[in-house]
């Protein structure tokens, strides 16, 4: 039996595809290439080109592979394109989420561990988060995670089918060797921002707001390596296959580090000047997000391998310095 990561091809997904592998589970991915890269599709796994929306497609995929679950990541996730194109956002989103329940139903497939993330949360009243804080998302990408969310719950109900929904703060680093990393067009992520603009492929790196109730004023966030992340979608999905509920849990190291602390943590790892602006503040900026992710460490036992923000830099860096401009060169 294959396990079916949907959006394989994407930051996160790959570098599941890659741990899955490395456990010699039996890959399929799904990609519509959207957002995703055809070099970042581990060599060992079956790739199918497609979209999650798209019925008839997934009936020849459920057809064709034995599937025993899905691993679903495929989704947009631009913040700010998803304030001014929010009808994007719940076309693929929510309506892709409903397509593919709609297939797992349709081929009994009963497990689902779906990539979520903390903006579910919006501006948090208590740090750190927990599970069971009030979720009022502040923008259109958080809102749709939710209703993705909100539709397994009530899915299960009628149709039997477990879950667990991991909500997960700001992904970061990347595989040793450096063969697979972070590249979005745009990028939006603060430590590809840090390292384009060590390489000098950016003037400089803005810092929005520095007059924030802080250690040195500038945002604190929960950086949480990608090959953890990816760990925990795998034990999340052994969770299920030995009959454990549906669950809902946070990711994240439970420590945050400023955007400035970011900045002289990427200097020490590269050896090179970062120049910095100062930025306005921007509307939605929290001045801390940091995650309780007891949850997870008590139910799935995962513990992050990568706590030291120097470690975690140093893996991205690798990445940056052999694909200066992704994986396009």
């Amino acid at each position: 039996m294959s396990v079916l990561v949907c959006g394989g091809a994407g930051y996160i997904g790959s570098h599941a595809v890659h741990r899955l592998i490395e456990a010699d589970e039996d890959v399929v991915i799904l990609d519509n290439l959207e957002t995703g890269h055809k070099e970042a599709v581990h060599k060992d796994a079956k790739f199918y080109k497609g979209d999650v929306r798209d019925a008839e497609f997934l009936g020849k995929l459920f057809t064709a592979e034995k599937i025993d679950a899905v691993i679903h990541f495929a989704a947009n996730s631009l913040v700010g394109e998803s304030m001014t194109n929010p009808l994007k956002y719940y076309n693929n989103n929510v309506h892709g989420m409903e397509t593919l329940l709609s297939a797992l139903v349709k081929f009994n497939i009963d497990k689902i561990v779906f990539s979520s993330t903390a903006a579910v949360y919006g501006e948090p009243k208590n740090i750190p988060i927990v599970e069971t804080d009030e979720t009022n998302p502040t923008n259109t990408y958080g809102e749709t995670k939710l209703a993705m969310e909100k539709m397994m719950k009530w899915v299960e109900k009628a149709h039997n089918i477990r879950y667990v929904s991991l909500r997960y703060f700001n992904a970061a680093g990347a595989i040793e060797s450096g063969a697979i990393g972070e590249d979005h067009n745009p990028e939006t992520h603060l430590i590809p921002l840090i390292l384009q603009t060590a390489l000098k492929r950016r003037d400089a790196i803005t810092v929005f707001g520095e007059d924030y109730d802080t250690k040195d004023g500038s945002c604190i966030r929960d950086y949480i390596h990608v090959l953890d992340l990816a760990d925990a979608h795998i034990l999340a999905l052994n969770h299920l296959r030995n009959g454990g509920k549906s669950e809902i849990m946070n990711l994240g190291n439970g420590k945050g580090f400023s955007v400035k602390e970011m900045i002289e943590a990427a200097k020490a790892v590269t050896g090179k000047e970062i120049p910095v602006k100062i930025g306005e503040r921007r509307a939605g900026d929290p001045a801390v997000l940091i995650a309780s992710s007891e949850k997870a460490r008590k139910i799935l036992n995962w513990k992050p391998k990568f706590t030291d923000m120097g470690e975690i830099v140093k893996t991205a860096w690798t990445f940056h310095q052999t694909h200066p401009e992704g994986f396009s060169k």
